[in-house]
């Protein structure tokens, strides 16, 4: 059981970072890459069905840490404390910036938020996964950068892959832009680990700057969210021996019982909600056209 909910657990932070990291790379972009107030809609609108629950995997992904890892979730939010509050703070200034920038007469206030709303959490999630793993403030700040240069990429990747017209092709350059950043700073932060998954997400993002450069936005997506998935994978089989500095999974762990009736409710209600956000996706799956004055 112990085991199976650590697994269960690190799908959930995978899932979390391959659909918001899309999420924070457009916030990131999106004023970039449009000229007009309808470009910026065009753009925002790529997320719009689907950012909100993106957020969800994190509620669920840190809910599980709490029931089945409560001394994992103590000393972790415990250590981190600061950053965990400014990344909150940044996702309620993201939200409100999407929510309210079609609601008032001047959303370049909203836009702000969205932008910085997007940057903090990318940029903090990397610091506090590498600082887990490797306790050190450069590593920190290598896993910030990381994060946040492989979401800007992997959001330009997605904003050309649901776009028509010119934002397409802007986002396409910008994407060819991030890659040039993502690239180095991945090999710099992946080659830290050494291990085969962590060599093989780098392997996917050079993958998916070629990729996007033959304008096959389709794959070159699937690599950046490979990339995510398996930098993330590499992190949890570090912190398998040990979430925290000296406390091993299974002192960390609930008890038998509570994980035997986590894991019951957990079989009925989980594909539950990966069917409709499966849905949801395929509902919207559509190009995003420009918007129309």
């Amino acid at each position: 059981m112990i085991e199976f909910w650590f697994v269960l657990i690190a799908f959930l932070w995978t899932g979390y970072f391959v659909l918001e990291g899309f999420d924070f790379g457009v916030g990131l972009l999106a004023p970039l890459i449009a000229r007009d107030p309808n470009e910026q809609r065009q753009s925002l609108q790529t997320i719009g069905p689907v950012w909100d629950g993106n957020e969800v995997w994190v509620i669920t992904a840190v809910g599980a840490m709490f029931a089945a890892f409560p001394a994992w979730y103590a000393g972790l939010f415990s250590a981190f404390y600061l950053p965990v509050t400014l990344i909150l703070v940044g996702l309620i200034v993201r939200g409100v910036g999407l929510e309210w920038r079609g609601k008032v007469n001047n959303p370049l206030w909203c836009d702000l938020g969205i932008v910085v709303g997007s940057a903090l959490p990318a940029f903090l999630w990397g610091s506090i996964f590498a600082d887990l793993v490797f306790d050190s403030p450069v590593a920190a700040l290598l896993g910030g950068a990381f994060a946040l240069s492989v979401f800007t990429l992997h959001g330009a990747v997605f904003l050309a892959l649901r776009t028509t017209g010119a934002v397409r092709d802007r986002a396409r350059v910008a994407a060819l832009v991030a890659s040039g950043v993502a690239v180095p700073v991945a090999a710099v932060a992946l080659t830290r680990f050494g291990t085969p998954p962590a060599l093989a997400a780098l392997a996917a993002l050079a993958g998916a700057a070629a990729l996007i450069w033959r304008r096959r936005e389709g794959w070159a997506f699937a690599a950046t969210a490979g990339a995510i998935v398996l930098a993330t994978l590499a992190v949890f089989v570090e912190l398998r021996g040990a979430p925290l500095p000296g406390l091993t999974l299974a002192e960390a762990a609930s008890g038998p019982y509570t994980l035997k009736m986590m894991t019951w409710i957990g079989l009925l209600t989980l594909p539950f909600v990966l069917v409709y956000q499966g849905w949801t996706y395929w509902v919207f799956r559509r190009r995003v056209t420009p918007v129309a004055a």
